[in-house]
């Protein structure tokens, strides 16, 4: 029996609209105001939008309970399995000392802090963002300029100001997996649509970031440099996003990123390099004394030893070499034929019982009325957590690790993110149950009203969600539904919206509590969050503006619309 979605059953748009809001108000409430733990709100989110399905929009109780079991099943394969392995190849380099090995040989490409920031902020943490996201860029990159001696202020704002750009395809695309679950969208379209958009801040990112540092005077000395950097990742950045999916947009960006500004750097050096000293630790920019063609400051603080240093090109290549292998067997389980017969080999699709089907999606919020899919895959062999994975035995194994050292490895590393498995599977559950019961499209009709100037109300949502939530994929989850009802309405792309929530979302990333958290505790800058809040808030709110600015062209200005098609 089959059980049509109801959008206003108050009888008042109103009532109706404030009933919907009431699991993403618990959610953003208990993480925002009470400071509650992130797995404890999601599970009260959930509980909150099970009672409102069930009691208010009168989705029968077992239906209601197969969509949460549904919804956290896809949170823990694909989302979670990425995540676990991933984190677990990371922790495998660093107890094997190859992640401080490869940190030094970063740092001995430039002395010119404003390019090491540059190369570890933005390039480097573009690529763990990409491998990695939930906040490990952050941590690692904070560490290493504290390492390299940045102030405590600047290593940790600084590193959330360019942990953006990157952000919508972290985690190898886990914020539009995500999307295209809960709204239902082609997946490869809001991958392609969002490569374009972001691309334009990853050209100007690297520029406001060292303004940020350095003010406009040490910016425009090292511009070259720049530009090559948000050259060399904006445009990879399109063509895989566009050409091969999310999976490896970042990582792909971020290697090619690296590259290009290592090469141009054994060719060209701004006449002044800001160098620090432990006096000026405290400053934020370090300035600079001239001394004729090449200014230099006095280093009183140890300077970190780079390739040509205590590191063998042997040792160097050794710690890049998980990294490589990681690139390759992702892109690998991201080529479309391999993951057609790797499916082959075994996959199980599930329809799930009492929901396949059953669920009625009915006008205005479709032309016509329409049952909902439900089919879990259960795709153990092509899914990329099982590449990374791959790639992290490989390596271990390499590194020396014995069987049951990465049998041991492998535990700890699940016990210490257990709780962020459990958080994206009563994420993904909370998103499922507000697709199915129709919440979510209640909350879009409402936002319809909105009008002409939804395409920057929507960006901001997508801000808000990720500022709220510490996460461009719950941000998704939370809105996207909404996103692509509202703009359904409105006559809008549903996939430019919703792919614009994405967009969005990534410049509230600096500025939610999570990230400020982890970037204090990775600087060991303990009970300064406020600090850090107020140093990246201006920027976080401008480039939202930005983004949003961006999508009312993609929306309505030519040639900008010709991106959206």
């Amino acid at each position: 029996m089959t059980w049509s979605q109801v959008y206003d059953p108050m009888g008042s748009m109103l009532l109706s609209t404030l009933l919907a809001a009431v699991p993403i108000v618990v959610l953003l409430g208990c993480i925002g105001l009470l400071g509650i733990s992130a797995h404890v709100s999601a599970i009260l989110g959930l509980v909150a939008a099970l009672a409102i399905a069930i009691i208010g929009f009168g989705m029968p109780g077992e239906m209601a309970g197969m969509t949460a079991v549904y919804g956290a099943a896809y949170g823990l394969l694909p989302i979670g399995w990425i995540i676990l392995n991933v984190i677990f190849l990371y922790r495998l380099t660093d107890e094997k000392g190859q992640f401080a090995i490869l940190r030094d040989s970063i740092a001995g490409i430039t002395q010119d802090r404003r390019l090491q920031l540059l190369f570890i902020a933005f390039a480097f943490g573009a690529f763990f963002e990409g491998a990695a996201g939930f906040g490990t860029p952050v941590a690692v990159t904070g560490a290493m300029l504290i390492g390299l001696g940045f102030a405590p202020l600047a290593a940790s704002g600084l590193s959330l100001i360019a942990n953006t750009a990157p952000v919508a395809y972290g985690a190898l695309g886990a914020p539009v997996i995500a999307l295209a679950a809960v709204t239902g969208l082609d997946l490869l379209d809001l991958s392609a649509m969002i490569g374009r958009q972001l691309p334009f801040f990853s050209l100007i990112v690297p520029f406001w970031l060292i303004v940020a540092f350095a003010g406009w005077r040490g910016m425009l000395q090292v511009w070259p440099a720049l530009l090559v950097t948000g050259v060399s990742f904006a445009v990879p950045q399109f063509l895989v996003s566009n050409f091969h999916g999310p999976w490896l947009v970042d990582v792909v960006a971020a290697i090619i990123s690296m590259l290009c500004l290592a090469g141009f750097l054994r060719i060209w050096h701004p006449k002044e390099l800001w160098l620090s000293t432990s006096r000026d630790r405290d400053a934020v920019p370090v300035a600079a004394r001239s001394l004729g063609a090449a200014a230099v400051m006095d280093m009183d603080a140890k300077p970190v030893e780079g390739p040509g240093g205590p590191y063998t090109s042997g040792q160097v290549f050794r710690a890049w070499l998980p990294w490589l292998i990681l690139t390759v067997c992702v892109f690998a389980w991201g080529v479309p034929q391999m993951k057609a017969w790797l499916d082959g080999l075994w996959i199980w699709r599930i329809p799930v019982a009492g929901l396949h089907n059953m669920v009625m999606k009915v006008p205005p919020v479709v032309a016509q009325a329409h049952p909902e899919p439900a089919i879990y895959a259960l795709n153990l062999m092509s899914a990329t957590g099982t590449g990374i994975l791959l790639a992290a035995v490989i390596s271990g194994l390499v590194m020396g690790y014995g069987p049951v050292a990465l049998l041991r490895a492998y535990g700890r590393t699940f016990w210490a993110i257990r709780y962020s498995l459990l958080t994206i599977a009563a994420m993904l559950s909370l998103g499922f149950v507000t697709r199915y019961s129709g919440t979510d499209a209640t909350l879009g009709l409402a936002f319809a009203q909105t009008g002409w100037i939804y395409p920057l109300f929507g960006t901001l949502l997508g801000w808000l969600g990720v500022a709220l939530t510490g996460s461009d994929t719950a941000s998704n989850v939370l809105f996207g539904g909404l996103q692509k009802v509202t703009a359904q309405q409105l006559g809008l792309s549903p996939v430019l919206m919703a792919a614009a929530n994405s967009s969005g979302g990534v410049m509230g990333k600096m500025i939610d509590a999570q990230s400020i958290v982890v970037a204090s505790t990775a600087t060991k800058w303990y009970g300064h969050e406020k600090d850090i809040l107020r140093y990246v808030f201006f920027h976080s709110i401008a480039l939202a503006v930005l983004v949003g600015l961006l999508i009312m062209a993609q929306a309505y200005l030519w040639p900008f619309t010709l991106m959206a098609l």
